[in-house]
């Protein structure tokens, strides 16, 4: 059931955002309505994982998962719908919202069915189902485009959604979670929404005074959700754990670090083939799917090793290995050849997919079973974070470099220079997160190796 959960969602979202050209011909969007297609989606993620990871130990699992499940279903289908732009939007952060509560979930559910000796294993095969459903998206979605229409990328989504209901709730018996305590912050999760809501939004309208007016609003809503959260009994986001729990809080900033580096490097990866190295859109994902397959092959492979192997030199030797790739990528000159891009992803992969499943193997392995929905939520947060730092990244280096111009063959040297920029820059936050994944100390408890 999750793992089918896990390779759908990214599988719809890498097909649509295929799809983002012809939807924009087809609702006649601009070039900033079209960049909220998949930011307004990403952000409404954001904003509620920390809720659904909440209510999932409150009140079960399982049946937060379904109803995320049944909720992605709908929201897919009134998306394929939508007749312009403002209803797109709309279905299109629905679809967010609701698909957070399987980010809230899907690991917390893994984790709580698998025993200790056998969970980093079956962690990696669930990460691996996300990168397999991110490797198939581009390729399948760009097939059904020539075949139907943008609508297409939306509704594959409505038969896996059925299917999973199906498992859910006929194969899937017990139900997993509602061990968890205590009472619902509501304060703490309005603020927390309404400082990325409000940072996000604000980041936007840049350099307009209404951004700066938001920028403003989502820093005092930061600090008074840190100021709320440190007093509450119960908070939405448990800040003692964060900070007390050194291998919990250590390993989640080193996957913030780890997905701001590397979210974005596909979607730069793309800007150079079709337009510094003149690619086809078709034969360019070809080369583009490299990263992605590599991480679904290795993901597995080192969650496994997790289990016997402490999962902080799997991660720091993965990050290491990233940030070779990433430079191997700044490195590419407008003439490189096809196999210097292939070779750079691929380390690329291989790198994030050590890093992933052993780091999330060590923040499962750091909480109580009764905090597992509440930690996996926090470690889809940082996630979710770390992506829009990424696309963050690349807003800015391209407003200084390039400015409000159409790409065109006159700006290729400010363009290419732009995209090595955003690859060293990337490189270095490798740095601090491999400094994390080693100061975070041990998982495996004395003997834990043997009985594994």
């Amino acid at each position: 059931m999750v793992w089918l959960s896990a390779f759908s969602t990214p599988f719809m979202l890498s097909a649509v955002n295929v799809a983002l050209p012809s939807i924009a011909r087809a609702l006649h969007l601009n070039a900033v309505v079209l960049s909220w297609v998949p930011l307004i989606y990403l952000l409404a993620s954001a904003m509620f994982v920390l809720m659904f990871g909440k209510l999932a130990d409150l009140r079960g699992r399982k049946r937060i998962f379904l109803i995320g499940s049944a909720g992605v279903m709908a929201s897919s289908l009134l998306a394929a719908l939508a007749t312009n732009g403002a209803q797109l939007l709309s279905f299109r952060f629905l679809q967010g919202v609701f698909t957070a509560a399987l980010y809230a979930t899907q690991i917390a559910i893994v984790s709580a069915a698998f025993p200790p000796a056998r969970r980093g294993h079956a962690i990696g095969l669930t990460i691996s189902s996300v990168y397999v459903g991110l490797t198939a998206g581009p390729a399948i979605g760009g097939y059904l485009l020539e075949i139907f229409d943008w609508r297409a990328c939306l509704l594959v989504q409505v038969p896996f959604s059925i299917a999973i209901l199906w498992l859910g709730l006929r194969r899937v018996g017990a139900e997993a979670g509602g061990e968890g305590h205590g009472t619902f912050d509501f304060a703490g999760t309005f603020l927390y929404m309404l400082t990325l809501a409000a940072v996000i939004g604000g980041s936007s309208f840049l350099p307009a005074r209404a951004g700066w007016t938001l920028l403003v609003i989502g820093a005092t809503a930061l600090v008074l959700f840190v100021v709320v959260e440190r007093r509450m009994e119960h908070p939405i986001f448990d800040l003692k754990l964060f900070f007390a729990n050194r291998v919990f809080g250590m390993s989640c900033l080193a996957a913030f670090l780890m997905y701001t580096a590397v979210f974005a490097n596909v979607v730069l990866v793309g800007l150079y083939l079709q337009y510094l190295h003149a690619l086809p859109p078709g034969k360019a994902g070809l080369v583009m799917m490299a990263q992605p397959l590599t991480m679904a092959l290795f993901a597995p492979i080192a969650g496994r090793l997790s289990d016997r192997i402490e999962p902080r030199w799997l991660a720091s030797a993965g990050m290491l290995v990233t940030s070779v790739g990433l430079l191997g990528l700044g490195a590419l000159q407008p003439d490189s050849s096809i196999p210097h891009v292939t070779g750079a992803l691929v380390a690329t992969g291989i790198g994030f997919g050590l890093f992933s499943a052993p780091n999330t193997h060590a923040i499962m392995s750091a909480v109580d079973k009764r905090q597992y929905g509440t930690a996996n939520s926090k470690v889809a947060t940082m996630r979710l974070l770390g992506q829009m730092c990424s696309m963050g990244i690349i807003t800015v280096v391209f407003a200084l470099m390039l400015g409000p111009v159409p790409i065109a063959p006159e700006i290729y040297d400010r363009l290419h220079t732009a995209l090595r920029t955003c690859y060293f820059a990337a490189a270095v936050l490798c740095v601090p997160a491999i400094f994390l994944s080693l100061a975070r100390g041990t998982v495996h408890a004395a003997g834990y190796r043997q009985s594994a």
